[in-house]
């Protein structure tokens, strides 16, 4: 069911998916998602129980700024401080954050910032938190290449060709991204119709340039990338994902182990970056598996 919640900055629009006092998970996506990519893991979850909640991150389908004053901004700490938002203007205790691409980044940021707020975390693709520093360096040659889209909207005429081919470039980076997947259009073109919001390409842009350090952040969240750049350990219970076919994380993540400090296991899987959609019900797996630990389970891992 579509529902709309209202946060300090935003109008959410999200979906909701079993019982009103069931578990709490809230499943995050990224760009150039949408909510519809955790279709079959709500699906899955909301049967054994859970209330599973997936937001329209800012700047995406149905979610809208609550002033015309406010920046469009794509920084990693306000994508991070929205969720926590989202979760309080529910009156959720303690949920279960999972998400990929940005949704990885901001269940990561959120759940380092404010591990008092998140009762555990899944993350594609390991410990998400932008090294802002570290972006102004280059990386391999061959990941540099893999990164073209966002050098492409470092400049103004990235900005245009975003404006002008929103599909077009989602499209281009799905196929590119998740080599094995052969999707179906009528998928990809559910899901672009969230790129038709107002705001989708100033926060896209906002967000990839913060990310490279070509645009300042709001200066009320630079307190928040200052412990953020201080790279915090992640304490709830957390599951991290990689995918192998992904030319994003050439080598996965596995090395990332030593920044979470809670229960913690890494799990392999032979798909690209779109995990919910490429590996429906691993999201949902990896929520049961945390839920088990907040009940006295153990990590095999941690």
């Amino acid at each position: 069911m579509k529902k709309t919640i209202d946060t300090d900055l935003l109008r959410v629009a999200y979906l909701e998916d079993g019982p009103s006092g069931g578990w709490p998970v809230i499943l995050i996506h990224g760009y150039p998602y949408d909510v519809h990519a955790f279709d079959a893991d709500a699906q899955i979850l909301a049967n054994v129980g859970a209330r599973v909640l997936r937001p329209y991150v800012r700047g995406y389908g149905p979610t809208r700024f609550l002033s015309g004053e406010t920046r469009r901004n794509g920084q990693q700490a306000a994508r991070a401080l929205d969720l926590i938002q989202f979760s309080n203007a529910l009156g959720l205790t303690r949920p279960i954050f999972g998400g990929f691409d940005w949704g990885g980044n901001a269940c990561c940021a959120a759940a380092a910032l404010w591990p008092q707020e998140v009762g555990g975390l899944i993350s594609y693709a390991g410990y998400d938190v932008i090294d802002v520093k570290q972006q102004r360096s280059p990386l391999g040659v061959t990941l540099e290449r893999v990164c073209w889209y966002q050098h492409l909207f470092q400049t103004e005429r990235g900005r245009s060709c975003l404006e002008n081919n929103r599909a077009d470039l989602g499209r281009t980076l799905w196929r590119e991204w998740s080599p094995d997947w052969a999707f179906d259009e009528a998928i990809f073109e559910r899901t672009a119709a969230a790129f038709d919001n107002p705001d989708f390409v100033d926060v896209v842009i906002s967000a990839y340039r913060f990310m490279h350090g070509n645009e300042r952040g709001d200066p009320l969240l630079q307190s928040l990338e200052d412990r953020l750049a201080e790279r915090p350990p992640i304490t709830v219970p957390a599951i991290t994902i990689d995918g192998t076919a992904d030319p994003l994380k050439p080598g996965g993540t596995a090395d990332h182990a030593a920044l979470f400090a809670g229960p913690h296991e890494h799990w392999t899987l032979s798909v690209g970056h779109n995990v919910p959609q490429e590996a429906p019900g691993e999201f949902a797996k990896a929520a049961l598996k945390v839920r088990s630990w907040q009940h006295g389970g153990k990590a095999d891992d941690a």
